[in-house]
């Protein structure tokens, strides 16, 4: 049937959400949040969140061991089927709720600890990724020196190159340079021997600290300003980089091997997780960085439409990223006369061991290094925003008043500082061997767990009908085709999206069991691999423990508190707050009337 589902209501008749006038004497009411200077600043600052480092070290490389081209028919089918559906959840959450990762669960309280469990992450992620920042620093500076230090031309590599003589199978310059010189790694026997703090690294660190908190000063106000050029200046590098390689002999054997086809990978269940997996952590779910920006937005913004652009264009992103990658490592193996694939690497090793090496082989390499490392660091500068923002948020929906000026700075601050000192750890000599811990189990299976429970939660517990209503109601100015396409995600939110996130799971923990972890040649011992797992833990325990708080906070026998645990309260929504959202809209939908039966709400 078609309905009009945007029905001005009387404003004299008091509505059931609306706050009651605050009595004379009443202490002065919390400050406001925060919101989006305009729609295009919320739009680069989540497309800065998830174009990241991953894009640049983890895509290409993922893309060539898994049958090149190939990889793009289940990288594109779990963007579909997973990525597309998560994100645009987080999205609806965080906008409809106007709540950070824990408020939010005022829509089915029992999960409030999903919330806590993506704070944890986040927290994990932030003391991580800063230090790749500092790296990126590190190597921004040491740029600026001709030759560079991680290249044959420079006076100590000199007898270096020559032991080498073009063979894969001895320490580079640039290895060299990244091994002793700037982790200090040769001076640390494993995980148990940290050393000492490379203070040089620490300086570098401590800037990228001050970085972030001065563009999060002012809040979403100047961090939406500073995205205009963190988020945008990485794509122009990226454009002249791909331009430079296209120009360099063996660039077309470097951008072959990255597309080689190989078809018989589509029958390894290897290649399909690695897409989902690379699907999931480079659109940023389940972090909250995606649910606090969307909670900063205006009720009625569009969030599909946000959806697809950032969705789409992050993993157009992360294609492109290869042609740059690899057009230039073809150039160095056919310097070194060495097979493409030996030269190709995922993670820190393709960023500052053998990118900057091929960089190194080009006239007027300090000037492609600068540019090379500046946009590593703009990536990572946006992701951290997203990270920080979500645990920044998160505090002060749960204690309103920390958002006065002062208190806010004096938040920012802490987290900042506190932050640092975690992070000193991973700038020891040893510190690349907690990083690749860190790395690893942070982002794990938790990470999974969580995002799994919130798709099963809001689809089962909140209701996926109910939630369909909700996007309804804000997206108001929408063509009638857009039922059809929240039909599609709605299949997806209850069947497709859990079961494949269910086999991902399942593949990291036989991943987990099968493949010891390593760096290098070094492998982590059993203690080390089990506080890696007690990481990943951590953010999973969060939930069960937050599902008793909130059954605690209710009466009844357990059978009605997990009923009432389970209903949205009173409070829940941006309408419990404020009506001004609410306006009436010429535009009906066709939906069925089993749509418009609302769950009752906790009295809680």
């Amino acid at each position: 049937m078609h309905v009009n589902i945007f029905q001005t209501q009387d404003p004299i008749t008091p509505q059931p959400w609306a706050e009651p006038p605050a009595p004379v004497g009443s202490p002065a009411p919390n400050p406001p949040r925060d919101t989006w200077a305009g729609r295009h600043a919320f739009l680069l600052s989540c497309l800065g969140y998830c174009v990241g480092l991953g894009n640049v070290w983890r895509f290409p490389y993922l893309c060539y061991r898994n049958g090149g081209g190939v990889f793009l028919i289940p990288y594109f089918l779990m963007l579909l089927l997973v990525g597309l559906p998560l994100f645009l959840m987080e999205l609806s959450l965080g906008q409809y709720g106007a709540a950070g990762p824990i408020t939010v669960w005022k829509c089915c309280p029992i999960l409030q600890g999903v919330g806590v469990g993506m704070l944890v992450v986040s927290s994990l992620v932030s003391i991580y990724y800063n230090v790749i920042i500092a790296w990126a620093f590190y190597y921004l500076g040491s740029s600026f020196q001709s030759p560079l230090p991680w290249s044959c031309d420079a006076p100590r590599n000199a007898e270096l190159c020559q032991n080498a003589s073009g063979s894969a199978t001895h320490a580079s310059a640039s290895e060299a340079f990244w091994n002793e010189q700037v982790l200090g790694v040769t001076h640390s026997s494993g995980l148990g021997d940290p050393g000492s703090v490379q203070w040089l690294l620490a300086l570098c660190l401590l800037a990228a600290w001050i970085v972030v908190f001065l563009c999060m000063l002012g809040g979403i106000r100047s961090s939406g300003k500073v995205v205009y050029i963190t988020a945008t200046f990485p794509y122009l590098i990226l454009l002249v980089l791909i331009m430079r390689g296209a120009t360099l002999p063996g660039s077309l054997d470097g951008v072959r091997f990255y597309l080689s086809s190989d078809w018989s990978k589509l029958l390894s269940a290897r290649v399909w997780s690695d897409a989902a997996s690379q699907i999931f952590y480079s659109l940023g779910i389940g972090f909250g960085g995606l649910l606090s920006m969307a909670s900063y937005n205006k009720f009625d913004n569009n969030v599909v439409r946000d959806t697809l652009v950032i969705a789409i264009g992050n993993c157009c992103t992360s294609f492109f990223a290869g042609f740059a990658i690899f057009s230039v490592l073809g150039h160095m193996a056919l310097k070194r006369d060495i097979p493409v694939g030996s030269v190709a690497e995922s993670g820190p090793g393709l960023a500052f061991v053998a990118y900057p090496e091929a960089l190194s082989l080009l006239p007027g390499s300090p000037f492609w290094s600068i540019l090379f490392f500046l946009m590593l660091f703009m990536l990572g500068v946006d992701t951290l925003f997203g990270n920080i923002e979500a645990i920044n948020t998160a505090i002060m929906d749960e204690f309103p008043a920390l958002r006065e000026g002062k208190r806010k700075v004096m938040l920012l601050a802490v987290l900042c500082f506190s932050f640092y000192l975690l992070g000193l750890l991973l700038v020891t000599q040893g510190g690349i061997f907690w990083f690749t811990l860190i790395d690893t189990y942070s982002t794990s299976f938790g990470l999974i767990i969580i995002t799994l429970l919130m798709c099963i939660g809001i689809a089962s517990c909140y209701g996926i009908e109910q939630f369909c209503r909700d996007i309804v109601t804000m997206i108001c100015r929408c063509p009638p085709w857009y039922s059809r396409v929240l039909g599609c995600f709605k299949v997806c939110w209850v069947f497709f999206t859990p079961c494949l996130l269910l086999f991902t799971l399942i593949f990291t923990f036989l991943d987990m069991y099968n493949i010891p972890l390593h760096y290098g040649t070094y492998e982590f011992p059993a203690w080390g691999t089990s506080l890696g797992v007690c990481m990943g833990v951590l953010s999973c325990v969060q939930i069960p423990i937050g599902a008793i708080v909130a059954l605690c906070h209710q009466t009844g026998t357990l059978s009605d508190r997990f009923q009432k645990a389970m209903q949205p309260l009173h409070s829940w929504g941006r309408a419990a707050s404020s009506t001004e959202d609410i306006i009436e809209v010429p535009f009906t939908i066709t939906l069925s009337s089993s749509d418009f039966t609302t769950p009752p709400h906790s009295e809680s």
